[in-house]
């Protein structure tokens, strides 16, 4: 994490929820809220964690930089540069691998004209592979925004997916 001049302010309502959260911890053991509070902070800060959110959460939790950063850093579900307004998750683990999710990904590089972890120029989606979602029994599978889990994919199931949320967005 790089000291930056940029100022992120946590929010009442997001402050309201880490602390909420640290009290169900003991005092000494704020690391237990980091992931939750990440969550809150990329929420508030439209689905990404800049340097400036992380060391603002740093310094609320009074925790060193370098234990949000390697929370932050080490799990799929947090958002280190700008996302588009739908995220696709793809799983790329083994099961969704062994059952069509090169397929799935091949489809929507092609589609969206990114690669993974790339955003399209219209900021309308943002790409990713992902490492195992527990769906296996539904794979291959995605996640979309963060919410819906969608199972026993096709490329044709999922570029009716892609065509429905540029619908809605359209609208």
């Amino acid at each position: 994490m790089i000291k930056t001049k940029e100022k992120f302010i946590i929010s009442d309502a997001v402050k309201q929820e880490i602390d909420r959260w640290c009290l169900k911890y003991p005092k000494e053991n704020k690391r237990s809220v980091v992931i939750p509070a990440l969550l809150f902070v990329q929420k508030q800060n439209n689905g990404w964690l800049s340097d400036a959110a992380m060391e603002a959460l740093s310094t609320y939790l009074d925790l060193p930089p370098i234990m949000i950063y390697e929370v932050a850093t080490f799990y799929d579900m947090y958002n280190l540069s700008p996302i588009g307004k739908h995220k696709i998750s793809v799983c790329v683990n083994v099961s969704c691998f062994l059952n069509g999710s090169d397929a799935i990904v091949d489809c929507l590089k092609k589609r969206l004209g990114i690669g993974l972890d790339e955003t399209t120029p219209d900021g309308l989606f943002t790409l990713k592979g992902v490492e195992c979602m527990a769906a296996c029994g539904g794979a291959p599978m995605c996640q979309i925004d963060d919410e819906a889990y969608h199972e026993y994919l096709t490329p044709e199931k999922m570029l009716a997916l892609v065509d429905q949320l540029a619908g809605e967005s359209a609208s």
